[in-house]
């Protein structure tokens, strides 16, 4: 059985579900992205190896500080999350190769994976807007800072 603070009524239980239901995914997707970005981290391979292995490592650090927000969002408003990592597995995300990648091949994987939780934000954005603009904010915030990543990642690859 969950615990959960139970959130007054009215609108600010229609807030807490809808926050809860749109931003729930993205912390599983975020969750997802730091596990399978540690993974790239450590086997990617190639002549700008230094750079991405560092570049990764800024890629997960911000994915679970992220995470983090937008689960505490979902905490504060007296709802539960589900964090856990069989859940996110399960959430259907991305499913990296294993082993030792490319620069190129690393960096495509790890872009998937922020597509796929770009994704998952976009919705949180679209359907917070009513019931919850606070937590549409949080939603824009992530939004922002994967844009930021993704750029940094494809600029490794672009041209090429």
């Amino acid at each position: 059985m969950t615990d959960t603070i139970a959130p007054k009524t009215g609108s600010h239980e229609q807030a807490a579900k809808a926050t809860a239901k749109y931003l729930e995914p993205v912390v599983q997707q975020l969750i997802a992205l730091q596990v399978n970005g540690k993974q790239a981290h450590w086997h990617v391979q190639g002549p700008t190896f230094i750079a991405i292995h560092e570049l990764l490592d800024d890629v997960v650090d911000h994915a679970k500080a992220w995470s983090d927000l937008a689960a505490e969002r979902i905490v504060a408003l007296g709802l539960p999350v589900d964090g856990r990592l069989a859940t996110a597995a399960g959430a259907g995300s991305f499913e990296p190769a294993a082993g030792f990648q490319s620069v190129e091949e690393t960096i495509a994987d790890v872009i998937a994976q922020i597509d796929i939780a770009t994704s998952k934000v976009n919705e949180a954005i679209d359907g917070l807007e009513t019931p919850d603009p606070a937590s549409q904010d949080v939603a824009i915030e992530i939004r922002q800072g994967l844009d930021k990543d993704r750029w940094f990642l494809f600029s490794h690859i672009a041209g090429k």
